[in-house]
């Protein structure tokens, strides 16, 4: 019977050690880079040492906005979108009018396209991305746009879940991805 028992405690053992996933540290909507499946996005450094934090050095951070904008087309995927949004939050939290530039610019366009699943995920995918950086950067990429919990909690521009789950409403062919992208607001 101590055999048998011995047995089972290894087998268990062995099978928690194969489906173990590693724990993954960091903000999620930053440190962790996501797919771009072969879509154009901003440029990125090629230090394989600099890990999750590689900005390309030469890259002019006043185009920002520009080309963030034209980059975030219809058809590109969400996965796509959100490595864009987490190398352009990157680059962002090198200046400060460069970040309200940006986040007023996605703001707009899904105040102006509110049946616009990726409008919407843009903007509050955004908006959580600056929510974690400032933990990572130590200043508030969302200052002067939040006075108070109350304010986040009321302004759906100011609440990146918010418009997260708005475009997941409206059922697009890309709500399961973008489903899976708020699923990572838990881990935050």
């Amino acid at each position: 019977m101590l055999f048998s028992r011995r047995s089972v405690v290894a087998a268990l053992a062995a099978a928690i050690v194969g489906i173990a996933t590693p724990a993954l540290a960091g903000p999620p909507f930053i440190c962790h880079a996501f797919e771009l499946s072969g879509n154009p996005s901003l440029p990125w450094g090629t230090d394989a040492k600099a890990g999750w934090n590689n900005p390309a050095p030469a890259y002019d951070v006043q185009k920002l906005t520009a080309d963030v904008t034209k980059l975030l087309t219809p058809a590109m995927p969400v996965s796509a979108r959100m490595e864009t949004l987490r190398r352009a939050t990157i680059y962002a939290s090198r200046d400060k009018a460069v970040a309200a530039s940006l986040l007023s610019a996605l703001e707009t366009r899904a105040s102006a396209n509110p049946h616009d699943a990726n409008a919407l995920f843009d903007a509050g995918f955004l908006t959580e991305a600056y929510r974690q950086a400032s933990r990572v950067y130590e200043w508030d990429m969302l200052a002067g746009r939040e006075k108070d919990l109350w304010t986040m909690r009321t302004a759906p521009s100011k609440d990146g879940v918010r418009l997260i789950d708005q475009a997941v409403a409206l059922n697009s062919p890309t709500a399961p991805d973008m489903k899976q992208a708020r699923a990572l607001l838990a881990v935050r």
